[in-house]
C-alpha cells in the first residue's frame, strides 16, 4: 500500500484532512493551517474552469482584448464561468 501525501495548493502545508466528496465524486480535502486562505480543495478537478491556471488565463485574455466567447472556446470552459471569474477579479472586495 502506497501513501500519497497531500499538500495544500496555497500554503503547501501537509496539515490536510479528508473533507467529504464533491458532486462529481472527487475526494475533497480541508487545510487545517489557520493562516491559509483556502479552506477546501480537490486534487484533481474534473472541470477545467476550476483550475487556477485557467482562472489566470481568463483574466489575461480579457486584458488583451479577447471576448468572453473567444476565451471560453479557446480554454474549453463555459462563458458563464468566464464572466463570473471576471466579476470576482473586478470587484473591490476581491482584494
Amino acid at each position: 500500500m502506497v501513501l500519497e501525501s497531500v499538500l495544500c495548493p496555497d500554503c503547501q502545508s501537509a496539515d490536510v484532512v479528508k473533507h467529504g466528496q464533491s458532486a462529481a465524486g472527487k475526494q475533497r480535502y480541508k487545510c487545517r493551517n489557520p493562516d491559509c486562505r483556502r479552506s477546501t480543495f480537490v486534487q484533481a478537478y474534473s472541470y477545467r474552469g476550476y483550475l487556477p491556471e485557467v482562472k489566470y488565463q481568463i483574466t489575461e485574455m480579457a486584458l488583451n482584448g479577447s471576448g468572453i466567447r473567444d476565451t471560453s472556446q479557446v480554454l474549453g470552459i463555459s462563458p458563464t464561468t468566464g464572466i463570473e471569474e471576471l466579476k470576482k477579479v473586478s470587484s473591490p472586495e476581491a482584494g
